[in-house]
């Protein structure tokens, strides 16, 4: 599958001018592809990054402690993947995001502005997050496939994997407990 430009990345995932041009033997057609793939990623790891931090300040109830250190470990995680996914877009000629507004414009993790989240719903949520996340992971994959990117498919391999560990984290612990205390 491969990532189509759109008005809100068309300009700024190629360099303007000379000056961050980086060297590579990838076609500028093929860099662009990888550049508008990798930055949709980019915008919603950071929003998902968020989202994860935003709930795990808001998090109550009994299951707090629990909650609380997960999604804590869960919103590092994402922030660890920053700058690896930005270098890459660096490193095969592209340029990544540039403010808030761009991240706004290209991530489909959709924003919880609510006051009150209960703590399932919190949880549901970042699951099929993480879920959509690793979906997108996956369509990436094919396109750095496509243009001979094997350094980014290799890294969204990982992040993948962890993405499911997430989701797995995320699923058991929204299960719902039975008579056996289970």
């Amino acid at each position: 599958m491969k990532a189509t430009p759109n008005k809100s990345t068309e300009n700024l995932d190629m360099p303007q001018d000379t000056a961050l041009m980086t060297p590579t033997e990838l076609e500028p057609a093929e860099t662009k592809d990888i550049a508008v793939a990798m930055n949709g990623i980019l915008a919603d790891v950071f929003a998902l990054y968020l989202k994860t931090k935003n709930f795990h300040w808001h998090m109550s109830g009994p299951h707090f402690r629990d909650y609380h250190v997960m999604l804590d470990e869960q919103s590092d995680q994402l922030f660890e993947m920053t700058d690896p996914i930005a270098e890459r877009i660096r490193k095969v000629g592209g340029t990544t995001l540039r403010s808030i507004g761009h991240i706004s414009r290209l991530q489909t993790i959709k924003d919880n502005n609510e006051a009150y989240v209960t703590p399932a719903a919190m949880l549901a949520e970042l699951r099929d997050d993480n879920k959509a996340l690793g979906s997108r992971l996956r369509d990436v994959h094919e396109v750095c496939d496509e243009q001979r990117d094997i350094a980014s498919a290799s890294l969204i391999e990982n992040w993948i994997d962890e993405t499911e560990r997430r989701t797995w984290f995320l699923f058991e612990a929204s299960r719902p407990a039975d008579d056996s205390g289970h």
